[in-house]
C-alpha cells in the first residue's frame, strides 16, 4: 500500500479519482450498502430513538476522549508541536474531570477537539493518496488510508482494556453504532440527491479527506494551472 501511495504526489480532489478497482470497489460498495440497510441503519434508529440524547452524547464523547493518544501522536509525527499539547491537556482534563471522558470540559476550557489520523501524516510526509478502495464495513478509503489503519490498530485501547472477547466486540458495536447514528441524517441526502451514489461518497470522501489533510484551509485551485487545464489533445 505504502508503494501504491508513494508512486503519485498528494492529489487534488479537482483531479480525476485514481479508481482502477472500480468494478471491485462497486461490489464491496453494494455489500456495505446492503448491510447497512438490513442492520446498521436500522439498528441505529432504534438507538437514537430509544437511547436519551444525553447518554448518545456521553457515548460520543467517551470514545472520542478513549480515541484522542492517537490524534496525540500525529500531533507529534506531523510536527504540530502546540496542538499536541493543547490535546494532551484535553484528554488529560477530560479523562479527570470529564469522568472518563463521558463530560467533554476541555472544549469549554478553550481545548478544542482536533483529528489526526496516520492517513493524514502520510500525506504531510508527501504520500499521495494512491488508489480509491471501499472497504467491507468500514466503507471509502484509498491505499494512504488503508495503510493508515495499520498503526492505528495498535493504538487503539480496546484491545488493551478489555481482554474478554465478548467485552471487546461490544464495545467495537457500540462504538459502530454511534457513528452510523451520527450520520443518519447525511444518508438521507444521499438517498435523496445522488444519480450514482457510488460517485457521491467517492467524491465527497476525496474533498473531506483533501479539507483535513490542511486543517480545514485546503490550497485554492490556481486558475493558471497548467496540469488541470491544459487543453485536450487534438
Amino acid at each position: 500500500m505504502v508503494l501504491l501511495c508513494s508512486g503519485c504526489a498528494t492529489r487534488s480532489p479537482y483531479q480525476d479519482a485514481s479508481d482502477p478497482l472500480e468494478p471491485v470497489n462497486r461490489a464491496v460498495y453494494s455489500f456495505n450498502d446492503y448491510f447497512d440497510r438490513g442492520i446498521a441503519k436500522p439498528v441505529a434508529k432504534r438507538y437514537v430513538r430509544y437511547v436519551p440524547i444525553f447518554a448518545r452524547t456521553g457515548v460520543r464523547n467517551f470514545y472520542q476522549n478513549l480515541l484522542e493518544p492517537i490524534t496525540i501522536v500525529n500531533d507529534v509525527l506531523q510536527g504540530k508541536a502546540r496542538q499536541g499539547v493543547s490535546d494532551t491537556l484535553r484528554f488529560g482534563f477530560n479523562s479527570l474531570f470529564g469522568v472518563f471522558g463521558l463530560i467533554d470540559v476541555s472544549t469549554g476550557w478553550g481545548l478544542p477537539r482536533h483529528k489526526e489520523d496516520f492517513g493524514q501524516t502520510f500525506a504531510t510526509w508527501g504520500f499521495g493518496e494512491g488508489w480509491y478502495v471501499v472497504l467491507p464495513f468500514l466503507g471509502p478509503s484509498t491505499a494512504r488510508d488503508s495503510a493508515g489503519l495499520v498503526p492505528a490498530v495498535y493504538l487503539q485501547p480496546v484491545p488493551y482494556l478489555a481482554d474478554d472477547t465478548a467485552v471487546r466486540w461490544g464495545a467495537y458495536s457500540l462504538f459502530y453504532i454511534s457513528q452510523r447514528a451520527d450520520l443518519l441524517s447525511a444518508s438521507q441526502v444521499l438517498d435523496a440527491a445522488a444519480i450514482d451514489p457510488y460517485l457521491q461518497v467517492r467524491e465527497a470522501y476525496r474533498q473531506k479527506r483533501w479539507s483535513e489533510i490542511y486543517d480545514g484551509h485546503p490550497p485554492e485551485t490556481d486558475f493558471f494551472d497548467e496540469e488541470l487545464f491544459k487543453p485536450e489533445p487534438q
